[in-house]
């Protein structure tokens, strides 16, 4: 029996190593946020029948989720549909954002056409829009030039958006990891391992640095539009510098979606910047799984050590709580989000 253990500790795969800490230290796990808050970063097919609409806010309640910011709104009729099913059965519970059409965006006139229909879905209901991260790293024109973010053509909807007074939480590039070597040093091995089409290789794709350089000159070239940078803007894992550009430009935002794991790691220091810059983080989750929000409140509000995070491919690391202060928690959890995104009913959240 034991040469047959030994046989197969030999042949186990980097996948299925699942160490089990030993560690005894005091756990406070939360099911539920101490605030009612608002998902500013969600993804939900606005056009769901009844009972798994239903379903969906019976587990946003379970969790104290007062509103939930559905991305994947699209344009015309098929957000007005969306807007009808969704909100037509919950009011006050979601907030739909609208998304651009790209076709025919070789068009002189498209910049144009399309603020035009942005501002027509803003009339009908919309309070943003979403920019998917396709925009800057393959989005193409009709000669297979990419579109980068700084794009002019892109302009009339910037400028539409501050007109309006509606956000832009935008999604730009993916993590600094994924355009690096994918050999031993990279911190991304096991994720790039397991899904290979993550990686960013630099012979099909443009650096890092440059696709970010240019989102950072598109928000310092409209001042008066709000951007919600998607992600921590990928500098969750170097938040001095997140820092220092939220310092150079004031009309940018940004959200935890999907980074939690950066903050879980650092707590210290992570905890000082919310402190710091706790009147321009939102929160937000990305990918819907009501039990994973679990691990989120406990990193945000306890102080708890070394424990899991919910997903092995995203960080092979424990997790460590911020402790976050109560007036940093309802900023973080629902009072930014307030001040930035229009039309949100504020009953149900406290002063």
């Amino acid at each position: 029996m034991l040469a047959a253990l030994s046989a197969w500790t030999q042949t186990m795969s980097i996948e299925e190593y699942d160490p089990k800490s030993t560690l005894v230290v005091p756990e406070h796990p939360l099911m539920r946020a101490k605030y009612p808050f608002i998902d500013v970063h969600s993804h939900q097919n606005s056009l769901m029948p009844e009972d798994s609409l239903d379903r969906l806010v019976k587990d946003m309640d379970g969790l104290n989720m007062r509103v939930m910011v559905n991305l994947s709104g699209g344009s015309g009729d098929r957000l007005q549909r969306g807007l009808a099913n969704m909100k037509g059965r919950y009011k006050d519970r979601f907030v739909i954002f609208a998304n651009l059409d790209f076709a025919g965006i070789d068009d002189p006139d498209w910049g144009k056409r399309a603020a035009a229909q942005l501002e027509q879905d803003v009339k009908n209901g919309a309070q943003g829009l979403k920019i998917y991260k396709n925009l800057g790293l393959t989005l193409a024109d009709s000669q297979g030039r990419r579109i980068p973010v700084d794009d002019p053509r892109f302009d009339p909807v910037w400028e539409a958006c501050g007109r309006l007074g509606i956000p832009v939480l935008i999604h730009t590039g993916e993590p600094w990891s994924f355009f690096q070597p994918h050999d031993r040093f990279n911190e991304r091995w096991l994720e790039l391992k397991e899904i290979p089409s993550r990686a960013r290789p630099a012979d099909r794709f443009p650096t890092w640095e440059q696709i970010m350089g240019e989102q950072h000159k598109m928000f310092a070239k409209h001042p008066k539009t709000i951007f919600i940078n998607a992600h921590l803007g990928w500098l969750g894992g170097n938040l001095a510098e997140l820092g220092r550009l939220m310092d150079k430009l004031p009309n940018m935002y940004t959200e935890i979606g999907a980074v939690l794991a950066e903050l879980g790691r650092q707590p210290r220091f992570a905890r000082e910047w919310f402190i710091r810059y706790q009147d321009r983080v939102m929160f937000g989750k990305d990918s819907w799984n009501a039990t994973e929000y679990h691990t989120y409140f406990r990193v945000l509000e306890t102080a708890d050590e070394y424990f899991d995070y919910y997903r092995k491919r995203h960080a092979f690391w424990k997790m460590y709580g911020l402790e976050l202060p109560d007036e940093v928690l309802k900023k973080l959890y629902y009072k930014n989000a307030l001040r930035v995104i229009p039309g949100i009913n504020p009953a149900g959240f406290p002063k």
